[in-house]
């Protein structure tokens, strides 16, 4: 079993940043494939990023070049740096965890989910 607890969301401005944590427990960590997803009000949950066991990376579109994925081994954590945030970043924001080492843009693939964090930006 791993346990997951996402957070650092808050309110941010048109433009500005936020970094998001997700601090895991459990199974080793660094044998997980971790991912953001989101879920903006009145829609479905869909993929931000997300990040294998060896770093390598992916991201939706609409993030793509504005958010960036970590992880620290060592800490048992993994980040999403949100930069250039748009009003429509807004929503919350879920950590998730497969029991495989390579990622995946796919709900349903993940196992364990964090409880959510809220991301409001202003405009």
């Amino acid at each position: 079993q791993v346990q997951l607890v996402d957070s650092g969301g808050g309110l941010a401005q048109d433009g500005g940043s936020l970094r998001l944590s997700c601090a895991a427990s459990g199974r080793t960590f660094s044998g997980y494939a971790m991912g953001w997803f989101r879920r903006a009000p009145g829609k479905d949950r869909t993929f931000v990023a997300a990040i294998d066991n060896w770093g390598l990376t992916r991201f939706a579109d609409s993030v793509t070049g504005r958010f960036a994925i970590s992880r620290d081994n060592t800490k048992n954590t993994m980040y999403l740096q949100m930069n250039s945030l748009k009003p429509e970043d807004t929503a919350v924001y879920y950590c998730a965890a497969r029991d495989y080492s390579g990622s995946s843009s796919r709900e349903g693939d993940y196992r364990y989910w964090g409880q959510g964090t809220q991301v409001t930006v202003s405009s």
